[in-house]
């Protein structure tokens, strides 16, 4: 397995593989359905193109690598949320070729809950998988040492605020 190392500019990253999964005519409706299966650290060995794992005809698996996850800590927030819902995820952007429907890749990986929730509301297609242990680890790290929660403001209630001043 491959470990997190840090950048030239301490920025933490990861290169990690991306395995997505095709059914052929899951129901009368749908002739493909695609699904994320799993995140995997990158390995060598996997090359640099996408390679099929498995085709019965029914079931094609493809192991997709090369995706670089750096984390920033703009996106703290974003990975405390993930961590903090009891259960960390990958989020894994895909598309589908507009010219062949039975074609459909992964565009990006992250870690981040906001990030995904900004490409949720752009109408992307978003997947999430289980992080591993070892990484939700080398997160929490991360989050930890740069995760710094914005401070509660007192409102005052709307009855001592001038008419004109309230909201």
């Amino acid at each position: 397995m491959q470990e997190p190392v840090a950048a030239a500019e301490s920025r933490p990253q990861i290169t990690v593989a991306v395995v997505m999964e095709r059914e052929t005519a899951p129901n009368r409706y749908e002739d493909w359905r695609f699904r994320i299966v799993d995140v995997v650290p990158n390995e060598a060995a996997f090359g640099t193109a996408p390679r099929v794992l498995r085709d019965d005809g029914q079931l094609q698996r493809t192991l997709h690598p090369g995706f670089v996850l750096a984390l920033y800590r703009d996106q703290a927030d974003g990975y405390h949320l993930n961590l903090e819902s009891g259960s960390p995820v990958w989020f894994v952007v895909w598309r589908i070729d507009d010219e062949d429907p039975a074609r459909a890749w992964p565009e990006t990986v992250s870690l981040s809950y906001t990030e995904a929730g900004r490409w949720l509301d752009a109408q992307e297609r978003v997947d999430n998988v289980p992080l591993d242990a070892t990484l939700a680890t080398w997160l929490q790290a991360y989050t930890d040492a740069h995760y710094r929660p914005e401070p509660k403001k007192r409102r005052r209630p709307q009855s001592f605020v001038a008419p004109e001043d309230r909201r």
